[in-house]
């Protein structure tokens, strides 16, 4: 009898392994399907802009088909790149960006391990705060800020408004908070037991986060890092507001302020600078894109 079992169950799983692995075929097929469109609707701005990046302004200009180049130059590339105005902006945005990190790491890192491991009353509704307020659009900040930067100059007599350095104030209200996010889920998502064990041992607070948890949270430390240089390299609102001198631009109001004149756009030389303006995040991303999603999965899934 138990042979009889085995053999009428036998067709009845095959049927059952066969209409599952049609349903993988079919899954797989639509997941190609819709990453094809996603690739082509992701991927085609960006070609566009090479392609036009290579052309004259002659060209551009002609009633010909915009996705071929018929006579290539890089006169764009070098005209931007000999350019002491483009290399100034581009030089301002590496200063801020990176200055913007720095300050965000140190203020977030500290205030994510005190949230998440030193609890205390109100701990929980404190990172939930710092949370909300990043979830604030900055179209609505960019004039209280101004405001309160434009008091400080007057009671203070130190210039902030029109000067680049101004941004190293600012920025940090848009990456801070979800820096500190990010942070608070990857500390939570860390063993209790370590810095137990280090306090045991004597082992300051301070001395457990920067030699236990920083070491064991480097991906998420990676993740807000590439955020934080994002955000700061490609904001584009606040240096428009706050900066107004050419010598004092960053790289993505620079493009647009100096390359559109009235109504005559340089389309060669603005594509051209703004795939030369991606070039830093996407190399970083190209590098440390499994640390980021790690990072990010961590924060969102912890704490």
């Amino acid at each position: 009898m138990s042979t009889l079992a085995i053999d009428k169950a036998g067709p009845s799983r095959k049927i059952k392994y066969g209409s599952m692995s049609r349903d993988r075929a079919w899954a797989l097929r639509w997941s190609y399907f819709f990453l094809v469109l996603f690739a082509i609707f992701f991927l085609t701005p960006p070609i566009y802009m090479l392609i036009t990046s290579l052309k004259s302004s002659a060209e551009i200009s002609a009633a010909t088909n915009p996705w071929w180049v018929f006579h290539p130059t890089l006169s764009n590339y070098v005209e931007l790149l000999t350019s002491n105005q483009f290399l100034r902006f581009f030089w301002n945005s590496s200063i801020v960006s990176l200055a913007v990190v720095l300050v965000t790491m140190l203020i977030s890192v500290p205030a994510a391990f005190a949230l998440a491991r030193m609890k205390f009353w109100g701990s929980t509704t404190l990172a939930t705060g710092v949370f909300l307020t990043y979830l604030i659009p900055d179209s609505l900040l960019f004039i209280p800020l101004f405001k309160m930067l434009a008091l400080v100059q007057d009671y203070t007599g130190i210039t902030l408004l029109n000067r680049w350095y101004v941004l190293l104030f600012i920025y940090p209200t848009l990456t801070v908070p979800f820096c500190t996010w990010i942070m608070i889920g990857y500390f939570a998502s860390i063993p209790k037991e370590l810095d137990e064990a280090a306090l045991i041992d004597g082992a300051s607070w301070l001395q457990t986060l920067t030699r236990i948890f920083i070491p064991v949270a480097l991906p998420g430390l990676i993740a807000a890092t590439i955020f934080a240089f994002t955000v700061s390299w490609a904001q584009f609102l606040y240096p428009l507001v706050f900066t107004t001198s050419v010598d004092q631009l960053v790289l993505p109001v620079g493009i647009t302020t100096t390359l559109i004149k009235g109504d005559v756009f340089n389309w060669g030389q603005i594509m051209t600078g703004a795939l030369l303006g991606a070039a830093p995040p996407l190399i970083i991303y190209a590098f440390l894109m499994d640390y980021y999603i790690a990072g990010l999965t961590a924060g969102a899934t912890k704490g």
